[in-house]
């Protein structure tokens, strides 16, 4: 059995990944979530997105957004925009959580910790206290709030 030990990290390669979202990462990896982890795998896209609790206007970019989510044991690799981010321990550690870059400009670097709280994927950008992205399963739906600044209800196309 191919462990997640086993599957080297992945990051977003230089500039980007641009034209089709790469193949998945964790197809070898068989370990079960662990306990506590909601289920968030799948490959999902906008159905609602709200900015201060109103509707986005339907010319902003996050209408078109897809994502990729893989998860294996507690390994969780999100795939989106032209970023891979691969949190290769969901412990709520830095050193075990993502370090890759922004999506805004693809080069500046960033480390995030990841953990499972109440069902929820948190993650929490190093540097910059007090800020959450948040992820998690409402019935057939992916919910996904970034911080305040804007919440998305996502379906699942894969």
């Amino acid at each position: 059995m191919t462990s997640i030990l086993d599957i080297p990290r992945v990051n977003t390669p230089t500039g980007g990944w641009h034209g089709d979202m790469p193949g998945p990462f964790l197809t070898a990896a068989k370990e079960p979530l662990i306990a506590g982890a909601p289920d968030l795998r799948g490959t999902w896209r906008a159905l609602e997105v709200t900015v201060n609790g109103e509707r986005a206007p339907e010319n902003m970019p996050m209408w078109k957004h897809v994502e990729r989510i893989e998860q294996a044991g507690d390994r969780v690799i999100v795939t989106a925009g032209h970023v891979i981010h691969d949190f290769a321990h969901v412990d709520g550690t830095f050193e075990n959580g993502c370090h890759d870059v922004l999506e805004m400009d693809l080069k500046t670097p960033m480390v995030v910790s990841a953990s499972y709280e109440d069902g929820v994927l948190v993650l929490r950008p190093q540097g910059i206290p007090g800020i959450e992205v948040k992820r998690w399963r409402e019935g057939e739906y992916l919910m996904w709030e970034y911080h305040g600044a804007f919440s998305m209800k996502l379906e699942r196309i894969i």
